[in-house]
């Protein structure tokens, strides 16, 4: 199923397959560290032989989402159902599920993220189906924020124009346009996004360029018409057909694959390689936003 899939109004917030908020048992008061930045690391040091300090980078922390005076409502004699849904939806995890939040116009926002602590007092009103004042906790170590869309652009390698049909007759046909290799992402975020790279052959020695900046991710490994290689830049992976890694093929002129971002704005990125028109490159991201 889609990500955010059962998110259709403001006010509600999707963990996994678990709905909160409105048109749910479980409605939320306060909701804490979704707007607010996320806690930096400064590389900032103080100056040696004058007033103030250098500026050195910062690095977010990860990333923790509060959702406080929750309310729990239900059928007495449908309570513990009610409970065991919420009970279920936010055990300990080892990998991170989807967290969706629609708080206004500008529409939902996704991060990833894990339950670390949960609170549903039991008090006069839990025989009579009411749980007020509860509480849940979600940590997201990668601490941007996404939209929910995920955004994809593929291009092959540089082929010419094949020109006009000899003799000539009317109208002129020109053929198919040639591929300069090129692809234009768009992000439209305030933040750095790692894309998903899925190279797939017949080509060798494949390379993909950022105009702008000149990084480049390149691998001295031939690819056959039935390779894909997918380098994760977040993860920071070069995997072959969903196995075998494939760092160690990174060639001197290539960047750490964790490093290898769009930033806010377009990028423009051209593919290089020796192969056959069949070759291509597709690139992955969302937009991301602090």
């Amino acid at each position: 199923m889609p990500i955010g899939d059962k998110v259709t109004r403001r006010g509600q917030v999707q963990y996994g397959d678990m709905l909160l908020g409105r048109g749910t048992p479980y409605r939320w008061a306060t909701l804490t560290g979704w707007g607010e930045l996320p806690g930096l690391d400064s590389g900032t040091v103080a100056r040696p032989d004058a007033h103030g300090a250098i500026p050195g980078t910062l690095l977010a922390q990860a990333r923790t989402i509060g959702l406080s005076g929750l309310v729990v409502r239900a059928r007495a004699a449908e309570l513990g159902t009610v409970v065991g849904r919420f009970e279920s939806g936010t055990v300990p995890v080892v990998d991170e599920l989807p967290l969706v939040v629609w708080l206004d116009e500008r529409g939902p926002l996704l991060c990833w993220a894990r339950c670390t602590r949960r609170n549903l007092p039991v008090g006069k009103g839990y025989n009579t189906g009411t749980i007020v004042d509860g509480s849940v906790e979600f940590e997201a170590t990668d601490p941007r924020r996404y939209a929910l869309d995920e955004q994809t652009a593929s291009a092959g390698l540089p082929a010419p124009e094949p020109g006009l049909s000899w003799p000539l007759a009317w109208p002129l046909d020109w053929g198919q346009p040639g591929e300069s290799g090129a692809l234009t992402v768009v992000n439209r975020g305030k933040a750095s996004t790692h894309p998903v790279i899925e190279l797939r052959g017949p080509m060798a020695r494949p390379s993909l360029t950022n105009i702008s900046t000149g990084d480049a991710l390149e691998y001295d490994l031939p690819l056959t018409a039935d390779d894909l290689l997918v380098v994760d830049t977040l993860a920071g992976t070069a995997t072959l057909n969903g196995t075998a890694s494939r760092l160690y093929a990174a060639t001197a002129r290539s960047v750490p694959e964790q490093t290898f971002t769009f930033p806010p704005g377009e990028t423009v990125l051209v593919l290089r390689a020796t192969g056959e028109p069949d070759a291509s490159v597709t690139v992955r991201y969302r937009s991301a936003y602090w």
